[in-house]
């Protein structure tokens, strides 16, 4: 080969070689090549802040949030407490109230039979015989069962009744003269009085009884 072919192919091998250099070099990253730690661990840190920063706040609202839930609910139950102790006195003062009305309208028609009765007591006995005095203290009585009966009190008179233990009391037997009449009251020795469905006093009674 001649010695200038061998020296321009010798140029061309330089030449594309450095070209290679050239285009390697400006393919490498900035720097040593290795990423950045420092501006990664900032922004992680930053990233990291922003989160808690997040969550604090949300954490805030929700306390809050259940704070007005708490205080309203508490405030609620404060008023029906109030509102329930109030209608409590007002119903108790009430009952009393209309009870007392009723006592006294019962005692109002009580108060005339006792009029009547002082009426009686009053009668001069040198001028008046005992059939008289013994008629006027029958009105009294009738008056003032009427009046009672009207209030709501329940006379329990049970001649020929069948026996019933839960209103009478027996205090005497006596023989029956059929069976038909076993366990019959014959007689009553004190009336039962029954008020408002409450039993205030059985009547004492005498029963027949059957036995052959």
């Amino acid at each position: 080969m001649r010695d200038d072919v061998k020296s321009g192919a010798d140029k061309t091998a330089r030449e594309q070689m450095k070209r290679n250099d050239e285009v390697a070099a400006s393919a490498e990253p900035q720097g040593d090549g290795a990423p950045d730690e420092s501006n990664a661990t900032r922004a992680s840190e930053s990233a990291g802040r922003d989160g808690e920063e997040e969550e604090s706040e949300a954490d805030v609202r929700v306390g809050s949030q259940s704070e007005r839930a708490v205080a309203e609910l508490r405030d609620k139950y404060l008023r029906l407490a109030a509102e329930f102790d109030n209608y409590r006195k007002r119903t108790t003062r009430e009952r009393a109230e209309s009870g007392a009305r009723a006592q006294g309208e019962l005692l109002k028609h009580i108060v005339e039979s006792l009029d009547d009765l002082g009426r009686v007591i009053a009668v001069d006995p040198a001028s008046t015989d005992a059939r008289s005095v013994v008629q006027g203290v029958d009105l009294v009585a009738k008056k003032l069962l009427k009046a009672l009966t009207a209030a709501g009190l329940e006379l329990i008179d049970p001649v020929n009744q069948t026996f019933d233990p839960s209103v009478h009391e027996a205090v005497a037997t006596e023989p029956a003269l059929s069976p038909e009449d076993d366990h019959v009251v014959s007689q009553v020795f004190q009336p039962g009085y029954r008020f408002g469905g409450q039993l205030l006093r059985p009547a004492r009674v005498v029963v027949r009884q059957w036995s052959q």
